[in-house]
């Protein structure tokens, strides 16, 4: 033991040797943890029910980045008792797949919004927004009424989907041709293009005029079919069958 003292005493003094064996610790340790990954195709385990968004949903995404709303709302559930049973089901890798960029973080001046499509009601989600101490008295979001009166920009979402397809998000020739009609469609309900969305999307997407103004397609229309589809795609009882999601003001 005296001896494997001198020993380590005589590295720790020495700066080259203590160098040299720091060197091939740190090494050792990053050839095994990164190695493995050039032999894998991702690092995300699938998840059923996990889909790219609709045209009308990416567009609201984008409006959603746009107004800075992810500097006050995280989307990350941490996988710990107070956060779960206030915001529901700890966050799953997977749901922010074809996020460019994805929407985690620490920042909470607001709730989480992970969990928040299904929650409220459309009609609360537009009174919300255009005056947000109307439903919620203590908050200090500032008011977003300008989205219901600005048209939501549609004309280049085929291009958006398809520079998103660059980046591994696997939207189809068939997403891509038809992005401006399907956004169209998904507002309403009575299209005849209705169905195709739905072909092309799964039959639980969100069909409706959402913010209540059913001859105007407005970026509250789009913000609001974002938010309503947020955390709604996986069955999370199929992974904790205890869990059941939290629904308020209908």
């Amino acid at each position: 033991m005296t001896q494997l003292a001198t020993q380590h005493k005589k590295l720790e003094r020495n700066v080259t040797l203590l160098s040299i064996f720091a060197f091939v610790a740190v090494a050792i340790g990053g050839i095994v943890e990164i190695a493995p990954l050039f032999w894998i195709d991702s690092t995300l385990e699938k998840v059923e029910g996990v889909r790219p968004y609709t045209p009308l949903e990416q567009e609201g995404r984008d409006i959603y980045v746009r107004e800075g709303c992810y500097t006050c709302h995280s989307q990350m559930i941490r996988p710990f008792r107070d956060e779960v049973e206030r915001y529901g089901h700890y966050s799953l890798a997977a749901e922010s797949m074809y996020d460019h960029p994805f929407q985690w973080g620490s920042k909470r001046t607001g709730p989480d919004l992970a969990r928040v499509g299904g929650k409220y009601s459309d009609d609360w989600h537009v009174q919300h927004m255009i005056d947000p101490r109307s439903v919620v008295p203590e908050s200090i979001m500032p008011a977003y009424s300008h989205l219901a009166k600005n048209g939501a920009d549609l004309r280049d979402m085929s291009k958006h989907l398809r520079a998103l397809k660059t980046l591994g998000v696997p939207y189809s020739d068939d997403m891509i041709t038809h992005a401006y009609r399907d956004a169209v469609a998904q507002v309403s309900p009575d299209s005849d293009h209705a169905d195709g969305l739905r072909a092309r999307y799964g039959d639980t997407i969100a069909v409706r005029d959402f913010d209540g103004e059913p001859h105007f397609i407005s970026e509250l229309d789009a913000l609001i079919a974002y938010l309503q589809v947020l955390g709604t795609m996986v069955e999370f009882k199929d992974y904790n069958p205890d869990y059941a999601p939290k629904t308020e003001a209908k």
